[in-house]
Formats: structure tokens, C-alpha cells, sequence
């Protein structure tokens, strides 16, 4: 099978899509498919830069310059798409960019006109999970119990700066909270904060990376996170930081986070939370597959955080330790990944010729 790996892209998660996509492509090799990869900003990648990329590792830097890469990205992915487009032979495309326009749906939309089918989910449901506002307003639409929150948008009249500020949204949502970019993933511009004065400066980080900030109640207890892959919950892993959170150092340092699969749960705890995840999946229309993490409180409650539409897949990321738990080593969790993206094109290509349409009255 042919396959092109998107990678890189020019989001904050940009290191850790490398890694990712680097890896997907010698395990889909591996499995004996035919794999070009290309980082979306710099275009298809030879294999003495895919080389000196593995040496390098994910690292934690400084976010990168936005405009720059943004600028390169303008020139380098349209004419992929045109390529793709006018018939350059790829039977399936395998999405491992995190954050930005790699998972908000904007690739997603731009695969569709090329008629090249793609892994994980489509556009809306990209762009409805990477909204942590609207998530949890669908999460809780379909019973899934989410922490409280508001909202802070760039613009908005009144001061989050003053004191009044941080006095009303402590005697709404109680301390500690979590203050963090709407829409970003791994953690980036997230604080967790403790007391009223901390408030504004955790805003004013968040706010570098997105114009709208989530404020939301801290969930204390046990981190929890349920992959799915098609139709299925795989086993529960629990996360164990070395940190107070499970931060961008903690998920991608190793050593600095012990993950359990399957996690120490009970037959009840384990359905229970397998069961919430998988009608977050649905309720926000994922396909493919994902990622679900949650928290579970001392006395048993499940609050589910957000959804990762395509969740990393590093050495050290979730949802490969959860597959292999269930038997699915990383090559054939990357095939079945591919799979998955070729079921879904064939489907629509079966209800098309059904005559189904799917307007809204």
C-alpha cells in the first residue's frame, strides 16, 4: 500500500509530531507498505533527514516562531494538496500531526477535496474535539460528567487582570483550578493554579497561545485515559506524573511519569469509565481513533477532560502502551490505524451509491 505520513506541522506540538510520524513510518515500512513521509512546513523528507531527525529526539523548546513556520507551511502543504489532488499515487494519508491545523480540521477539509482518504477523524469532529468549550458541552450532552469551567476570551469586555476578577471565579469554581489554551494539546500553556493572585499571570500564558483561555475546576484524584480504536474501548492506563500534573515534561521525558496498563480498577470502575469514553467518542463524531482521558476522584467519581483526536504516538505516548496491552503491537496498531481510514471511505462510497443523503431540514 502507499502511504504519505503528515507530520511536523506549525503548531506548539510540533517536535512531538516528528517523533511521531517518524516512528508510524518504519512501523508501517516495517509491515511492508511503500511510506513517504512529509513534514507539512518543509515539505517531503529525504531518508537522511527522517535519520538526522530520529537522533535529534523530542525536547522540550521554546514555542516556535509561528510566523516563520506559518509562512513556509502557506508555500509547501497547498502544493501538496494539489498534488494530491491531480493524482500523485497515495492510497491513504496517515495524520500524525498534534495541535494547530493539523488536528482542528483544517487538513482534514483540505483531504477531503483531494479525495484521498485519511486516518482518524473527519472535519467537524477534529475541530468539535479540539474546542475544550464546546467538548464539554457535548460531553455533558451525552451524560458524561466534565469539571465546571469558564470562559476567557481575548476582547472581552471587563478586566480578567483585576482582583474582582479572580475573587468572582474563585467563588464559582473553588481552588485549585486549571487554566489552559482552548485549543492546544500536551498541556502547552497550561497552569495550574492555587490562589487568587496566580490567576491573571496563568491567563496572560495561556492567552500566548490561543485568544480563547479555559478556566476550570481541578478534578483531585487518579489520572485515567481510555484509547479507542474503531469500535472498541482498550484497556484502561492510569498515569502517574512525577509532577503535580502530567505536563509536557512528564509525558514526553522518560522517566518522569510511570503509566500502568491495565490500570488497578475494579470490574465496575473499568466498564464504567470504558462506557463513558466511548460515548464522549461519540458524541463528539469520532471515527478511527482516539484518545479520552479522565480523572477519578477519591470516592469513585469519573470526570472526563478532553479528547485527543490523534493522540501521540511516540515510545513514550498512551496509546500504543494501551494496544499492546490488548495484544496490538505498534506495527499492527498502525495498519489497523490505515485500515480503519480505508473502512470509512468505503463506507461513504456505499451509502453515496445507496442514494443517502445527509442534509439537515
Amino acid at each position: 500500500m502507499r502511504i504519505l505520513v503528515l507530520m511536523g506541522g506549525t503548531s506548539s506540538e510540533r517536535d512531538v509530531s516528528l517523533a511521531s510520524g517518524l516512528r508510524i513510518a518504519a512501523a508501517l515500512r516495517a509491515r511492508g507498505h511503500a511510506v513517504e513521509a512529509m513534514d507539512t512546513v518543509r515539505g517531503r523528507l529525504t531518508p537522511a533527514d527522517e535519520q538526522a531527525m530520529l537522533a535529534g529526539g523530542v525536547m522540550r523548546t521554546l514555542p516556535p516562531d509561528r510566523a516563520a513556520l506559518a509562512q513556509l507551511g502557506a508555500e509547501t502543504l497547498p502544493r501538496t494538496m494539489r498534488d494530491l489532488q491531480g493524482g500523485v499515487p497515495v492510497d491513504v494519508a496517515f495524520l500524525a500531526l498534534h495541535g494547530g491545523q493539523g488536528e482542528d480540521g483544517t487538513i482534514q477539509a483540505l483531504l477531503d477535496l483531494t479525495g484521498v482518504p485519511y486516518t482518524g477523524s473527519g472535519h467537524l469532529a477534529s475541530a468539535l474535539a479540539m474546542d475544550k468549550d464546546l467538548s464539554k458541552r457535548l460531553f455533558r450532552d451525552a451524560g458524561v460528567q466534565t469539571a465546571d469551567w469558564l470562559m476567557v476570551r481575548a476582547g472581552d469586555a471587563g478586566d480578567w487582570r483585576a482582583r474582582a476578577f479572580a475573587d468572582a471565579t474563585i467563588r464559582r469554581l473553588g481552588l485549585p483550578l486549571v487554566v489552559k489554551p482552548s485549543r492546544e494539546g500536551s498541556t502547552v500553556g497550561l497552569t495550574l493554579v492555587k490562589d487568587a493572585d496566580a490567576i491573571a499571570p496563568a491567563i496572560a500564558e495561556a492567552m500566548r497561545f490561543d485568544r480563547e483561555v479555559m478556566i476550570e475546576r481541578f478534578i483531585p484524584g487518579r489520572e485515567l485515559t481510555v484509547s479507542i480504536l474503531g469500535d472498541r474501548a482498550l484497556p484502561v492506563g492510569e498515569i502517574i506524573p512525577k509532577h503535580e500534573l502530567y505536563d509536557y515534561e512528564c509525558k514526553y521525558t522518560p522517566g518522569m511519569a510511570v503509566e500502568v496498563f491495565p490500570a488497578a480498577l475494579t470490574d465496575v470502575e473499568r466498564t464504567t469509565v470504558q462506557d463513558a469514553a466511548v460515548r464522549a467518542f461519540g458524541a463528539l463524531k469520532l471515527e478511527g481513533y482516539a484518545r479520552i482521558d479522565f480523572r477519578m476522584t477519591p470516592d469513585g467519581e469519573f470526570f472526563c477532560l478532553e479528547a485527543n483526536t490523534l493522540p501521540g504516538m511516540t515510545e513514550l505516548s498512551l496509546i500504543p502502551q494501551a494496544a499492546a496491552a490488548a495484544g496490538i503491537m505498534f506495527p499492527e496498531l498502525c495498519e489497523r490505524i490505515v485500515q480503519l481510514a480505508l473502512d470509512r471511505k468505503s463506507t461513504r462510497l456505499n451509502s453515496s451509491h445507496l442514494g443517502i443523503s445527509y442534509a439537515v431540514f
